[in-house]
């Protein structure tokens, strides 16, 4: 593991990643924006900072209002990335674990997205589980991506990566909570299934 992370870590400085949710049979109609126009090649946000918390070491604590997710280390340390947020990452919280991950993704928009933006049905091809864009550098949906439960309920609340890492840091006009690719993808493997993550409160939008 120490070894493909450090790889992959070297390949991140040569080329920007872009970080993804998984997910055929989940309805996502505001976790994504649209397929990749142009590369934006930008680094990673991730700096190691105090953090205070009673939230034990492994745990991820998202802060919409500020833009930051915390993943909670011994010592009153955490690992901090920036953030974008979206109206759908302001309009759930809580206590949540991490059910599933998944690298590079396919993305099945739902009708919605396909009856709101028309024109990226020129995207879409039939995949197995039905009408979507195959997983990878072009995909909305990113590199990786984890999925948010809580008991056997899916929150449809997503951690997951973007093809615009210029919106990190700032509100966007949809989303759950955006990564930078090689952020998305640091935390990935640093991330069990199992994780607990709390969500804490943002305004309202």
């Amino acid at each position: 593991m120490r070894d493909r992370r450090k790889r992959e870590a070297a390949g991140l400085n040569r080329r920007a990643f872009i970080v993804l949710i998984p997910g055929a049979a989940i309805e996502l109609a505001g976790c994504v924006t649209r397929p990749a126009q142009q590369q934006v090649y930008l680094g990673p946000t991730r700096q190691d900072v105090t953090y205070v918390t009673r939230e034990k070491p492994g745990t991820i604590v998202i802060d919409p209002d500020n833009h930051f997710l915390y993943l909670v280390e011994k010592g009153g340390q955490a690992v901090q990335y920036q953030v974008g947020v979206g109206k759908e990452g302001y309009g759930w919280s809580g206590i949540a674990t991490v059910h599933d991950k998944q690298e590079w993704p396919d993305w099945y928009p739902t009708q919605d997205i396909l009856d709101r933006k028309p024109e990226i049905r020129k995207y879409m091809v039939q995949l197995r589980s039905g009408y979507g864009m195959h997983g990878g550098p072009e995909n909305p949906l990113g590199a990786r991506a984890l999925y948010l439960w809580q008991g056997k309920v899916d929150t449809l609340y997503r951690i997951h990566g973007t093809n615009e890492p210029e919106s990190i840091g700032h509100d966007v006009s949809a989303g759950c909570i955006r990564m930078r690719n090689d952020d998305v993808t640091d935390l990935y493997d640093r991330t069990k299934v199992g994780t607990k993550v709390v969500v804490l409160a943002g305004r309202s939008v």
